[in-house]
C-alpha cells in the first residue's frame, strides 16, 4: 500500500505578552489572532478556540456534501452553527465538545428524503477525519436540521 502525505503549512507572527495580538497566514487569509475575551483576552480576531471549531465545522460540512450528493440527495444550500464546549479545572483548560447543528434545505418535499438526509448527517460526523483525529478527547454531536424549499 503506498502511503502518501500532504502538508498544510501555516505562517504566523506574535506581537506582545500573553494580551498581545498577532496573525495567523494561510496562502489565502492573514488571520488576526490573540486570546479571547472570554479568558480575558484582547478579544482580537480570531483565537485558537474557534479556529479549532471552524476545522471541525468545515471538516464536517465538506464531508456532509460529499454524502449527500453521492446519495444524488439535491439540496438548495447546507448551512451550519458548531458549538465549541471547554471545561477548566484548576489552570487546566481542555474541549470537552463540539456540536454541529446542520441545516440541509432540500428541494423536494419528501419525508423518506427528509429521514434520509437526517442519516446521513449523522453519518458524516464519522467519515469526517478531523472530527475523529479530535476523539476520543472532544466528544462530537451532529443536531441536523432538514427543512423544504
Amino acid at each position: 500500500m503506498e502511503i502518501t502525505t500532504t502538508r498544510f503549512t501555516i505562517k504566523g507572527r506574535w506581537d506582545g505578552d500573553r494580551n498581545g495580538s498577532g496573525v495567523m497566514v494561510t496562502k489565502d487569509v492573514n488571520i488576526p489572532v490573540s486570546a479571547p475575551a472570554e479568558f480575558d483576552g484582547p478579544g482580537i480576531g480570531s483565537n485558537p478556540e474557534e479556529l479549532l471549531v471552524a476545522s471541525a465545522a468545515t471538516c464536517y460540512i465538506i464531508t456532509l456534501a460529499s454524502l449527500l450528493s453521492r446519495k444524488g440527495i439535491k439540496y438548495s444550500h447546507l448551512d451550519i452553527s458548531s458549538v465549541g464546549i471547554t471545561e477548566e479545572k484548576g489552570n487546566k483548560l481542555t474541549f470537552k465538545a463540539i456540536i454541529h447543528r446542520p441545516v440541509i434545505v432540500i428541494k423536494d418535499r419528501d419525508e423518506e428524503l427528509k429521514k434520509e438526509s437526517e442519516r446521513i448527517a449523522r453519518q458524516a460526523e464519522k467519515a469526517c477525519f478531523i472530527g475523529q483525529t479530535l476523539k476520543p478527547g472532544v466528544a462530537i454531536s451532529v443536531e441536523p436540521d432538514v427543512k423544504f424549499v
